[in-house]
């Protein structure tokens, strides 16, 4: 082999050592940002569902995870985290989250219910529904009742666990959007009835 060609072997070995080492940094740089985010992400997660659970229960102190407790009797409603709700020592109801097919896929609830069986609150957390139609199911600036200032998942708050939870009769259902109310209606009232059961036999006390 000629010195120049050995040179030019050379060359090549030397740069494909420094791209080598280049992508090397690059995927440790990468996976601290990662780990960085991630972490950050998860901090939000915690704080936002915390804001959610003393939403649905205004005047809560304790929030203890009870994740895999409480059971859903209806195969289409999935339960996720699951959490028991104090205030001064004492029970005062239970949160469940709850994921059920919607009209662009799943929607995911959060619902609360009193130790008396009565839904506290309920907050959409995660659809991927048509905007201006199924997506009205979270909006803030969307009515169903706009006279009384009542948008379409603060209807559920006084709600016994026992009720029909059946759109239009008693649910206000969203225009254009039938598919989104009855999934989220059902999603209601599955985690409704799952929790006041669960509270009614004593929760974890």
């Amino acid at each position: 082999m000629s010195e120049t060609k050995k040179s030019g072997v050379a060359g090549m070995a030397k740069l494909g050592i420094i791209l080598a080492l280049y992508a090397a940094a690059a995927c440790v740089g990468l996976a601290f940002v990662y780990a960085g985010t991630a972490e950050i992400i998860a901090q939000r997660q915690a704080t936002d569902l915390e804001s959610a659970l003393k939403d649905l229960f205004a005047g809560a102190d304790g929030f203890n995870d009870i994740s895999g407790t409480i059971s859903s009797a209806d195969p289409a409603v999935e339960f996720g985290s699951q959490y028991e709700i104090r205030q001064g020592g004492q029970v005062i109801g239970a949160a469940l989250q709850a994921s059920t097919g919607s009209y662009g896929g799943p929607i995911k609830v959060l619902v609360g219910v009193g130790v008396n069986g009565t839904i506290s609150g309920v907050k959409i957390l995660e659809h991927t529904d048509t905007p201006g139609l199924g997506a009205n199911a979270a909006s803030e600036t969307y009515y169903v009742d706009r006279a009384g200032g009542i948008r379409f998942y603060d209807q559920f708050a006084g709600k016994a666990s026992t009720d029909r939870f059946e759109v239009k009769d008693d649910v206000i259902a969203i225009t254009a959007a039938t598919i989104t109310s009855r999934a989220v209606s059902i999603a209601v009232k599955i985690s409704g009835e799952a929790a006041y059961a669960w509270l009614a036999a004593g929760g974890s006390r």
